[in-house]
């Protein structure tokens, strides 16, 4: 069964809050954060939720309201169940498709080879790099995808 993608609502933040720190550890964002996000959702900020019954996936997105800024790709997370089953490609389409006619920029760890592989796909292209920005000394890199392309 494919999870259906859909708008995140406020009854999904503990969920959310839950996965991230399943994904993330030490680095996930906190209760406050996140809460910070979902109060933005009518703002500027989207977050779409792969949801097969339980919260299997989420994506963040900075959208700023004028069309030619940048949307920012903030976070991308699959439950480690649903990884490498086509959940992270389902929500990386449905953000793109979000972002018609604007480009994306994206930072990933050097290290995190299945998200670059993911992101490539997409066809985000390496534009940058933050040498040493993450814990560990590892280069943070920048990826930017336009749709002409």
């Amino acid at each position: 069964m494919r999870p259906a993608i859909r708008p995140a609502t406020v009854d999904d933040l503990p969920a959310v809050v839950a996965l991230d720190k399943v994904c993330f550890g030490a680095e996930a964002w906190s209760t406050v954060s996140w809460t910070t996000e979902f109060d933005r959702l009518s703002d500027d900020r989207a977050i779409l939720v792969a949801d097969e019954g339980d919260l299997v996936g989420y994506v963040v997105l900075l959208v700023p309201p004028v069309a030619p800024d940048v949307v920012e790709l903030l976070r991308i997370a699959v439950a480690p169940a649903g990884r490498r089953t086509g959940i992270g490609g389902q929500l990386t389409t449905a953000a793109l498709a979000r972002c018609a006619g604007r480009t994306v920029m994206l930072e990933v760890a050097e290290g995190n080879e299945a998200a670059r592989g993911l992101y490539q796909a997409f066809g985000f292209e390496e534009i940058s790099r933050r040498r040493g920005y993450y814990a560990g000394g590892e280069d943070a890199v920048i990826m930017r995808w336009r749709e002409d392309k």
